[in-house]
């Protein structure tokens, strides 16, 4: 079995970096404001605007903390269901900082997959998708391939009986073990 598992808003909370980033140079925004993936639209911020500050805060990878504890541990058991590769959407000017972060995390994968937008992950052959984006899921889903969604304020409004919602990655591990044989092809 091949998993695809995202890096941004599933392993790594870079959104807090960025609040933090953003909280300092315009209006105040909390994480449960972002309540639709393109919030930047909502706060009147440029798309290549943010894209650039979300790079710049990748640079300070150090200090993104994860989405949650014990993630080494987990993905390590996800591992052992199957094939783990890291498969992110980014500017490719991050890829180091972002393969440092997973290397300090001690996050255990087989392949390290960059993809220019989120909506290409659909076009690559997993067997299961771990993501944040409910852009991503929906093509995913459409695309008739197994996503596990991994809940954020910006994915809330999703409901979709072709992707299943998870809370947290242990959450993914159960789901896995409890249908491998109906994930894999």
């Amino acid at each position: 079995m091949k998993i695809a598992l995202d890096v941004d808003g599933v392993l790594a909370d870079v959104i807090k970096s960025w609040l933090h980033y953003s909280n300092t140079r315009r209006s105040i925004i909390t994480k449960n404001e972002i309540t639709e993936w393109n919030f930047w639209k909502k706060f009147d911020i440029k798309p290549d605007e943010f894209d650039n500050e979300l790079s710049f805060c990748w640079k300070s990878w150090k200090k993104i903390p994860p989405t949650e504890n014990e993630l080494s541990n987990t993905v390590y058991e996800l591992a052992n269901l199957g094939m783990v590769d890291i498969v992110t959407a980014r500017a490719h000017s991050t890829d180091a900082y972002v393969k440092n972060w997973l290397k300090t995390q001690n996050i255990t994968y087989h392949k390290y997959v960059s993809v220019e937008e989120g909506p290409k992950k659909a076009e690559l052959d997993y067997d299961i998708y771990i993501d944040d984006s409910p852009i991503n899921a929906e093509k995913i889903a459409n695309s008739r391939k197994n996503i596990l969604l991994y809940s954020q304020p910006w994915n809330l409004a999703i409901c979709d009986s072709r992707i299943k919602r998870i809370e947290k990655l242990m959450d993914a591990v159960k789901i896995i073990k409890e249908h491998k044989s109906s994930f894999e092809n």
